[in-house]
């Protein structure tokens, strides 16, 4: 067959055809080094087909807390003219953003696209980003409630977060607004790194704080086990984020099923891989959350679980 006859029969095969004539370069681009997250991610893409070693290749950037690493980390991708970047974290996707707005970008996980201006709606986000946003901080007034009613006569919660994180900021925002109405007096405890959680736990005790709610983010996420140990050592009862904290020995956690985020997020890429507009694809929110209680952290801690709340809980990790 001539060259030139070659060349338009290539093209006449359909775009999952052509698929299989090059492998895909996709940059994962993470806040923090959730791998247990991407572990889904990468199954779904090769139930979907795309197999490593093959017909695709995985270039893993991982800031691990370190989230001024962001911007340098979604340059070198973007040098390597990876296919597509899947982001996690808010940070993530906004250094992601701020360094193309010609590569495709898949949000695994993100607050709040549009006020950040990451998107410019839900619906048809425009330009090269689509994905999943977890809500997180609007569901900062649910898990209030949720302690409120694990502890009635609650008056003074402390709130832990990473304060480099710019996206926590609206999670302690949004407690302020819902603990003010309820006149429950809220203790702000930041912090910089890893070294100033306990001081943050002697501070809640000290200030007889009844309980923590402790703000999902990539250092958080990543201190989950440490920040448990502390709970334990300082009997404090905590709130979480996702059920990885409750399952590390968190009291309770309520969100979505995060796993379940990127395992869509493989779904997201292979349209786009197909021929898919990533600005065209709306933008996902979760429609599902659980809420887990850990029954052998409150024997630990001294406190007792109503049993309305144990009987809507969709997990309970039962006590020994």
């Amino acid at each position: 067959m001539k060259r030139r006859h070659f060349l338009v029969a290539i093209a006449a095969l359909p775009l999952a055809a052509r698929a299989q004539q090059k492998t895909w370069v996709i940059g994962l681009l993470d806040a923090g080094d959730r791998e247990e997250w991407w572990v889904t991610f990468r199954q779904e893409m090769r139930r979907l087909g795309y197999l490593e070693g093959k017909n695709l290749k995985l270039e893993p950037r991982y800031a691990r807390g370190k989230q001024d690493q962001l911007p340098k980390l979604a340059e070198d991708l973007v040098r390597r003219k990876v296919d597509v970047i899947v982001t996690s974290g808010t940070v993530a996707a906004s250094a992601a953003k701020t360094a193309t707005d010609k590569i495709p970008i898949v949000m695994a996980t993100g607050t709040d696209p549009l006020s950040l201006g990451i998107a410019k709606s839900l619906s048809r986000p425009g330009e090269n980003v689509t994905g999943l946003t977890s809500l997180s901080s609007e569901l900062t007034g649910k898990r209030f409630a949720l302690m409120r009613e694990m502890f009635p006569g609650m008056s003074r919660v402390g709130i832990l977060w990473h304060r480099e994180n710019p996206a926590s900021a609206a999670s302690v925002r949004d407690l302020l607004s819902s603990a003010g109405g309820a006149k429950v007096a809220v203790q702000n405890l930041p912090v910089r790194d890893a070294e100033g959680l306990d001081d943050a736990f002697q501070s809640a005790v000290r200030e007889r704080a009844n309980a923590m709610l402790v703000v999902q983010g990539p250092l958080i996420y990543r201190e989950r086990k440490k920040i448990a140990d502390l709970a334990l050592r300082y009997k404090v009862a905590t709130m979480n984020g996702a059920s990885e904290y409750a399952d590390a020995g968190g009291l309770a956690s309520y969100g979505p099923n995060y796993p379940e985020f990127f395992r869509r997020a493989a779904g997201y890429v292979d349209r786009i891989l197909k021929g898919a507009h990533a600005g065209d694809l709306p933008i996902e929110q979760p429609t599902t959350f659980e809420l887990v209680i850990n029954q052998k952290t409150a024997a630990a801690i001294g406190v007792t679980i109503p049993q309305a709340i144990m009987l809507r809980a969709d997990r309970v990790i039962a006590a020994l």
